[in-house]
């Protein structure tokens, strides 16, 4: 397999086709409410449904929030199933945003429910937690590397309470640094297996120009960042990998399909003209 092979191509074919934007799918409460759905298993299917007919030929990306399924028990992850599926089929790369971190078996079993082609869940990528150490996460890096897919690792968030640990200086480099360098170094490989997690809401102090793999950049939209402002905080990178994501910012024009898609269109026109801007 030749180093272009793995994750990279797919996506760099993906975001060539329909522009670097995730657009994440956020079913939460409010959200069903406010598209005048239930708020109900039913109500779920119908918003998963929706945005599967919108967003799944449109989106290059779309990542769809495991929580807000799960806590409909089987129906959610029936409902959840559906849209991994009907997502993929529709062209989409789906990255499902579990964020799964444990050792061992149980990673492994982590990593085969979100990345096995036998599991109902299967999507083409799949965040995850480092802090149990990143070394812990190889199960999930080995099935991904072996399927083409890709493990989205958590390195600097958005949210405050992440930024003591994240910050944290180790061995003369912050401890989210550490995570960027580890996954670098797996994607010397040219297959772009192993992404991260970096808000697009803050300064955040990185060096990712080496990381040859997907930046995952939430934030864009109803969190308050702005396609104009990803240049700059996001110099210090390899911007063909930088995949800004937006989820209520484009949910918010439901239960429209077509202004869905208008929505997500915009939004990814917007990132493609700041990201081109000289």
């Amino acid at each position: 397999m030749t180093p272009a092979a793995g994750f990279a191509s797919r996506y760099r074919a993906a975001v060539a086709d329909r522009g670097r934007l995730c657009v994440g799918i956020d079913p939460h409460r409010d959200l069903l409410v406010q598209w005048g759905l239930p708020e109900s298993a039913d109500g779920l299917a119908r918003f998963g449904d929706i945005c599967v007919e919108a967003l799944g030929p449109t989106a290059a990306v779309i990542k769809p929030q495991v929580a807000f399924f799960e806590s409909y028990g089987s129906a959610g992850f029936a409902a959840l199933e559906r849209v991994i599926t009907g997502c993929r089929d529709a062209g989409a790369l789906v990255l499902a945003d579990a964020k799964r971190g444990d050792i061992g078996s149980t990673m492994a079993a982590y990593a085969r429910a979100w990345l096995a082609d036998d599991s109902p869940l299967c999507a083409d990528a799949v965040t995850a937690s480092p802090y149990l150490g990143f070394g812990s996460l190889q199960p999930a890096v080995s099935e991904a590397r072996d399927l083409s897919r890709a493990v989205i690792v958590l390195a600097r968030t958005s949210n405050p309470e992440g930024a003591a640990l994240q910050s944290a200086q180790a061995a003369g480099r912050t401890v989210a640094q550490s995570i960027v360098d580890d996954a670098a170094a797996i994607n010397a490989d040219g297959r772009a297996t192993v992404g991260v997690v970096v808000g697009a809401t803050r300064a955040h102090g990185l060096d990712l120009q080496g990381l040859r793999g997907v930046i995952l950049a939430p934030g864009l939209g109803a969190q308050g960042a702005t396609a104009a402002e990803l240049p700059e905080l996001f110099a210090a990178a390899d911007q063909q990998w930088l995949l800004p994501a937006s989820s209520r910012g484009i949910l918010g024009a439901g239960p429209s399909g077509s202004a869905l898609r208008a929505a997500c269109e915009a939004a990814r026109d917007e990132v493609e003209a700041a990201l081109r801007a000289p």
